[in-house]
């Protein structure tokens, strides 16, 4: 199995192969609205057991993400447990991707 984490720079790459993994945001609304990846879906953590089945593919590679990879990484570890054996957190978040990936994604 994968490892629960992927690091920022080793996503670069993910998202530059042909079949890019889907990146799913697991902040609140507000949070997404300040700053988001392109293309992400958003899911708040608190609305994922009630979505995940129906809107996420357990086959598909996930990257999950939010503010700085704790609330990812507690949805990763629950993904995993209901079978989607393809998830791995942000590791630091978004704010460690606007740090050092891409600035000009907005910091809160």
């Amino acid at each position: 199995m994968l490892e629960p984490e992927i690091s920022a720079e080793d996503l670069v790459q993910k998202i530059q192969q042909n079949a890019p993994p889907l990146l799913l945001d697991v902040r609140e609304p507000w949070e997404f609205n300040i700053a988001s990846l392109p293309g992400s879906l958003l899911m708040p953590m608190g609305e994922v057991s009630s979505r995940a089945h129906q809107e996420l593919d357990p086959d598909q590679p996930i990257v999950v993400l939010c503010h700085h990879g704790m609330r990812s990484l507690s949805v990763t570890m629950w993904l995993r447990d209901q079978g989607f054996e393809h998830v791995q957190s942000l590791s630091g978040g978004i704010d460690h991707w606007a740090r050092a990936i891409d600035p000009r994604v907005s910091r809160y």
